[in-house]
């Protein structure tokens, strides 16, 4: 019976590698995608720090697991087990380590924080926003400034679900929700930031430098709610369309706001 669950102790631990290791695979869509903006980079290496410090220890403290139940099994020990009120010292030791660990990331991630989040670090605020994006339940409404380069004015362009930026330019959004909280998750961009109800101002900020390996998803990424906002969570699936160059940003947006303003004209409505 013994070996039976040494063997079953051995097998889960070994499973759990292989499995990990066909996860990281490429190309099977389990792991991160392509990373496509200057920024994600540092995020990501972030992300294999973070997992190598966890890996190292979830290894390590399944070790200790398997040598005690070897070493103190009771077949080797077949008398009372032994009460102990702890061990002051070690407690102190297992408490300061991983304060020390978590003290080391902060300090480590400070710089990647402050690109990605600190407004000092944000395109110039004289530049326009590219796009206002606002989570309701249940889609991505984009609001796109016209040629007054200003938003809520009359020539805005409103789209859904599908954000279109242009390569190599640095992109702001403002972000906000119109109900309840939402998180505006981009995978291939390494960025996700909560839009808080009541707060109609946050902004996020970053520069698409490629498109992924794959031909046939080069222009087109993911945009996800990363937070349960209700019964029709699902739906909140949007996508970020890269466009190579400014000209066929424009010709795009041109074309999406003749097709805006032919339908408000066929409704009777003031453009």
């Amino acid at each position: 019976m013994n070996k039976f669950w040494i063997a079953l102790f051995a097998t889960v631990p070994i499973m759990a590698i292989a499995f990990f290791l066909i996860g990281m695979s490429k190309g099977n869509g389990l792991w991160l995608p392509v990373n496509i903006t200057s920024i994600g980079e540092e995020i990501d290496h972030l992300f294999w720090v973070i997992l190598a410090l966890t890996g190292v220890t979830f290894f390590g403290v399944e070790a200790v697991f398997i040598w005690f139940l070897i070493k103190y099994g009771g077949d080797k020990n077949p008398g009372k087990g032994i009460y102990s009120h702890g061990n002051p010292k070690l407690e102190t030791i297992w408490t300061i380590i991983p304060a020390g660990i978590l003290v080391f990331l902060a300090l480590y991630q400070y710089d990647t924080w402050k690109d990605a989040k600190f407004k000092v670090n944000a395109p110039s605020q004289d530049q326009p926003v590219h796009a206002r994006v606002t989570g309701g339940q249940f889609e991505w409404r984009l609001t796109y400034p016209g040629a007054d380069g200003q938003l809520d004015t009359a020539d805005d362009l409103e789209q859904v679900n599908v954000l279109h930026v242009v390569k190599n330019e640095p992109t702001r959004l403002q972000l906000r929700s119109r109900d309840v909280l939402h998180s505006f998750f981009i995978p291939a961009a390494r960025l996700k930031q909560d839009l808080v109800p009541g707060m109609p101002n946050q902004q996020m900020w970053f520069t698409v430098i490629h498109t992924d390996d794959d031909p046939s998803q080069a222009d087109v990424h993911e945009i996800a709610c990363a937070e349960l906002c209700g019964w029709g969570h699902y739906k909140m699936r949007g996508f970020l369309k890269v466009h190579e160059t400014r000209e066929q940003f424009e010709a795009w947006f041109q074309d999406a706001l003749a097709k805006q303003n032919a339908t408000t004209e066929d409704l009777g409505l003031p453009e």
